[in-house]
């Protein structure tokens, strides 16, 4: 079948597993790089930096790194101060992770941290808890409908 008809891999992530494989030793060495300080930038001595995730291109010429400084702060400069040393980063990736084609490196700030946290204020909202409650109820009642002899058991 010719590539332009192949069906999209239903890998999770959204990729196949050879895009998943090589994000993930990409990701692996770009935190090693960051956490050895190998990058002397002003701006990013004084942060620490997580790679939660690198997506790669389906040719694996492309890598998406996905970053987040340590509480959030300073995204906007971090960014900056990656793709200002982004030259550097991309030839200690090549000597680290041996690929054909150095992968170009974009950086994106991880946003699933701040999508959990409203997430969770959500969850913490008092018409979810009532919703809840509410539902939780219904399921012991359920339960206790369904096996009536357990109840007895645990009263004696």
């Amino acid at each position: 079948m010719p590539r332009h008809h192949q069906k999209k891999s239903s890998a999770p992530g959204g990729g196949s597993q050879r895009q998943l494989r090589v994000g993930e030793q990409v990701r692996h060495a770009m935190a090693d790089i960051l956490a050895q300080g190998n990058v002397h930038d002003a701006d990013l001595e004084g942060h620490i930096i997580t790679v939660p995730e690198v997506r790669m291109s389906p040719d694996l010429k492309l890598a998406t790194v996905y970053v987040m400084p340590l509480g959030g702060r300073d995204t906007e400069i971090v960014i900056a101060a990656l793709e200002r040393n982004k030259k550097f980063l991309r030839g200690e990736i090549a000597r680290r992770v041996n690929l054909k084609f150095a992968p170009d490196i974009r950086f994106r700030v991880d946003e699933r941290f701040d999508e959990a946290e409203r997430i969770e204020k959500l969850l913490r909202t008092p018409a979810v808890q009532k919703d809840l409650d509410k539902d939780l109820d219904k399921d012991l009642d359920k339960d206790l409908e369904q096996n009536p002899a357990s109840d007895r058991e645990e009263e004696q």
